[in-house]
């Protein structure tokens, strides 16, 4: 459609995407009753690697029409932008965030690795590994800092922000759009990015295969959802990186404020 010269994916409730639906949908079934195939995915069980590999590369392929589509997207993101969430707004070609919003990938603690892996273009190598080797998250201004975001505005200013650029975009010849989308790209391309989520898909294999994961599926299963994430992230305090200055932190884990 020539009429149609961007794309903005926002979220419609408190948060951008607070991640995966670790309940499969329409309810959990509990791993020590996997009867089937479909049983075996809806609880996040697999019958075998290759089967969990499968599901996780169609599930890239529909998040990469982000990444492929001619039209340019923008992801407006507010409150939690988590796990799967990222997964959506790295794929876009911009990123415009509020202040207070947060990134990270919490399920690199116990649960797998990223399914797609922009982070590295995004942050580079050293940022990448310390948030996902920790599941860390940083606020939507430190995400700015780092790259992980074009621009971190005030939350009451980032709808504005978002159709402001939209409007400039709109003003651009769509073909001319998908031209320089494409170019930035193919660069990506050349540095490997696509062949990268392939592997990154097998990665998130060898990551459901591992027993801090079967000890989370089986803790969700005992002790629900809520509880198992809870006892998971007390180690973590309140879970966050600092970008600028030490991360001390009190007895709860809690970062400080501190003068730099």
């Amino acid at each position: 459609r020539r009429d149609v010269h961007c794309v903005i994916l926002r979220g419609a409730g408190r948060a951008f995407s607070a991640g995966y639906d670790l309940t499969g949908g329409g309810g959990k079934v509990p791993v020590s009753r996997v009867e089937s195939d479909e049983h075996r995915y809806r609880g996040r069980e697999f019958s075998s690697f290759d089967d969990d590999a499968w599901q996780l590369e169609r599930a890239q392929r529909m998040r990469m029409v982000l990444f492929d589509m001619h039209k340019p997207s923008i992801a407006q993101v507010h409150g939690y932008c988590l796990a799967g969430g990222t997964d959506i707004a790295l794929l876009c070609d911009l990123v415009i965030a509020a202040d207070d919003a947060t990134f990270g990938f919490p399920p690199a603690r116990d649960l797998g690795s990223l399914p797609n892996n922009f982070w590295i273009y995004h942050v580079g190598p050293q940022w990448a590994k310390r948030l996902l080797l920790t599941g860390d998250s940083i606020t939507g201004a430190e995400a700015q800092e780092l790259g992980l975001a074009l621009k971190a505005v005030p939350g009451e200013h980032l709808e504005n922000e978002v159709e402001q650029l939209a409007d400039r975009l709109h003003a651009i010849d769509p073909d001319l759009l998908a031209a320089n989308k494409r170019i930035v790209n193919l660069g990506l391309e050349l540095m490997g990015a696509r062949t990268l989520q392939r592997l990154a898909a097998e990665n998130d294999v060898r990551g459901h295969n591992t027993r801090a994961a079967r000890g989370f599926l089986a803790s969700v299963e005992d002790k629900g959802l809520r509880e198992t994430l809870r006892a998971r992230d007390r180690i973590f305090g309140d879970g966050r990186a600092r970008v600028h200055g030490p991360e001390i932190r009190d007895a709860e884990g809690r970062l400080i404020e501190t003068d730099r």
